[in-house]
């Protein structure tokens, strides 16, 4: 007993030594990169039949090179028929470029062969790496990004798989953000999936001109923000500082810094109306337990909280006072502040900010308000599950 008990500490201060060796490195390399404004055409789709049906369309009309980066990429049924485009295009002559995070991506050894044999350049990105092996296998890359023959751009929550497009039991329907993008932004997305893409196979095709054709100025102000490290939390700690009148903030996983929730806090005691909307249903474990501490210190501190009920709610947004929205890949969440490779696009168009808005209102009418009451009901299996999503929520 006293010999297993050794290696389990010693394992666990070599774990916390990887950690904060990898971590002071990490944000030291960080590779920071500022996109300026831009002017695009942006449409908004929240149901996954909607999105892939306009996504798979433009997929088979490329006619130079297609570049993807996901998540997840699921080998199943409608991952297959995704992959299935995908090599289609590459036997047709036109260039495609797969990136899939190495913990997201389930592709099994002989798709990936597949792949490869159809002309489909695939890569497994954030591949854990000596020596800080434990710190690099939590960095992931959460962006989602695709760009089509240099013209069309997508981003956002979606990834690929069937739980995505309401094949999934449990989590039907999808409730999820995604914006397609024609017109100047697209340069932006294209550079960053060639950044992502040099990061991991170590060539650069930054310089090549045939991936960043003429675009034009479209009539929506926006700013793409790609982040790691600690870059998104100095973002939204900024953002909240300047709400005068109204936050609303819809996410999967409401699990803040102490930084960002303190600001959050202070934004509400200034009168600043806070509305929270997060799932009913979890798609993960210990998720919900983990945000609940800082739940019921919102509702207490006066802000409004409203669980999702028609599926599972999968958006991320952040808008304030109908005057900026960002809306992209990262979650509410210590994850997506300081370990995930994130992509987030901020909107200063009040005309597209309503059509938000009006969205957010619908999934509104989708959710109940959740009160203290219910929150501090005698529960000892939820209390015993907080206690374990406390101890862990840096990696949730």
């Amino acid at each position: 007993m006293e010999i297993a008990t050794w290696i389990i500490v010693c394992i666990t201060l070599l774990l916390i030594v990887d950690f904060s060796i990898g971590r002071k490195r990490h944000l030291a390399q960080l590779n920071k990169q500022r996109f300026p404004e831009r002017k695009s055409q942006l449409a908004v789709f929240t149901t996954g039949p909607d999105l892939f049906e306009d996504y798979f369309a433009e997929l088979r009309q490329a006619k130079k090179h297609i570049h993807v980066l996901f998540y997840i990429v699921k080998d199943d049924s409608f991952g297959n028929e995704f992959l299935e485009i995908l090599m289609q295009k590459a036997k047709q002559g036109v260039e495609v470029r797969l990136l899939v995070d190495w913990v997201g991506g389930s592709l099994s050894r002989k798709t990936k062969q597949k792949l490869k044999q159809a002309g489909v350049e695939f890569a497994s990105s954030q591949v854990p790496k000596l020596p800080f092996l434990f710190y690099s296998s939590q960095v992931r890359n959460h962006r989602k990004i695709t760009i089509i023959d240099g013209a069309i751009g997508y981003t956002g929550g979606y990834n690929v798989g069937k739980e995505y497009i309401n094949k999934d039991k449990k989590l039907t329907p999808w409730r999820d953000y995604h914006l397609k993008v024609k017109g100047e932004g697209v340069q932006d997305l294209q550079k960053q999936f060639l950044l992502d893409w040099k990061r991991t196979m170590k060539v650069n095709l930054l310089q090549k001109e045939v991936y960043f054709p003429p675009l034009q100025q479209g009539e929506i102000r926006h700013q793409l923000l790609p982040s790691e490290g600690n870059e998104l939390e100095q973002t939204l700690f900024s953002m909240i500082q300047k709400a005068e009148h109204k936050m609303m903030i819809g996410t999967p996983y409401f699990i803040p810094s102490d930084r960002i929730f303190n600001e959050l806090l202070k934004a509400v005691e200034r009168g600043v109306q806070l509305t929270l909307l997060v799932p009913f249903t979890a798609d993960h474990i210990l998720v919900k337990e983990a945000s609940l501490r800082y739940i019921r210190k919102l509702i207490s501190s006066g802000g409004n909280v409203y669980q999702y009920k028609k599926g599972f709610y999968h958006s991320k947004v952040f808008v304030i006072d109908d005057k900026l929205c960002d809306l992209g890949t990262a979650n509410f969440d210590k994850r997506s502040m300081f370990l995930n490779l994130e992509l987030n696009c901020l909107i200063y168009n009040q005309e597209f900010i309503q059509q938000v808005n009006m969205i957010l209102q619908e999934d509104l009418r989708d959710s109940d308000e959740v009160s203290l009451e219910e929150l501090n009901r005698f529960n000892p299996f939820r209390s015993l599950k907080e206690r374990a999503a406390q101890t862990v929520s840096y990696f949730l």
